[in-house]
C-alpha cells in the first residue's frame, strides 16, 4: 500500500485540478470554496485509514485521536471503511454521533442551542469534497495493489 504521505500528497496535488475543473464548468465561488475546504479536511482528517489504530490521519487529531479508537475497532482495515459509498458515510455518521453525544447533554442541561444544518446549497459541494478525496485514496490503493501484483517477486 502507498504510505500515508503518498496518499496525502496525491490527494492534495489533485485539488487544484478539481477546483479548476469546477471553475471551468461554471460552479459558483462559494461552492468551489466549500468543496475545496471539505476535500482538504477529508484528506487530512477523515481518511479511510482511520480504521487503523495507529495512522497519520488519527494522529492529526492530536489529543482527540482517542475518539477514533472505537472506529478502528469497529472496522477492519480496507473493509467497509474503504467502500466507495459506505466508507465516507461511516466516518460522517460516526463523527455526527460523537457530536450528538456532546451537544445533546449541553442542550438539555444548559439550554445551549443546537447548531443549524448546513445550507442545502452547499451540502452537495461539501459531500462531493469528502467523497472525491475518499475516491482518490481508494483508487490509489487499487492502482498500487494492481502494480504490486504485476511486478515479479524479488
Amino acid at each position: 500500500m502507498p504510505s500515508g504521505k503518498v496518499h496525502l500528497t496525491v490527494e492534495l496535488a489533485l485539488l487544484p485540478g478539481w477546483v479548476a475543473a469546477g471553475a471551468l464548468i461554471g460552479l459558483p465561488r462559494p461552492h468551489l470554496t466549500a468543496f475545496a475546504l471539505s476535500y482538504t479536511c477529508a484528506a487530512l482528517l477523515l481518511s479511510p485509514d482511520l480504521d487503523l489504530a495507529r495512522s497519520a490521519p488519527a494522529s492529526r487529531w492530536g489529543p482527540l485521536r482517542l475518539l477514533w479508537a472505537p472506529y478502528a475497532r469497529l472496522f477492519r482495515h480496507r473493509g467497509l471503511s474503504h467502500s466507495l459509498f459506505w466508507g465516507p458515510l461511516t466516518r460522517l455518521l460516526y463523527l455526527g454521533g460523537l457530536a450528538l453525544l456532546v451537544l445533546l447533554p449541553l442542550h438539555f442541561w444548559l439550554g445551549a442551542p443546537l447548531p443549524q444544518a448546513f445550507p442545502a446549497r452547499i451540502l452537495l459541494p461539501l459531500l462531493t469534497g469528502v467523497y472525491l478525496s475518499h475516491l482518490v485514496h481508494v483508487g490509489l490503493d487499487g492502482v498500487w495493489t494492481q502494480m504490486a501484483r504485476r511486478l515479479p517477486n524479488r
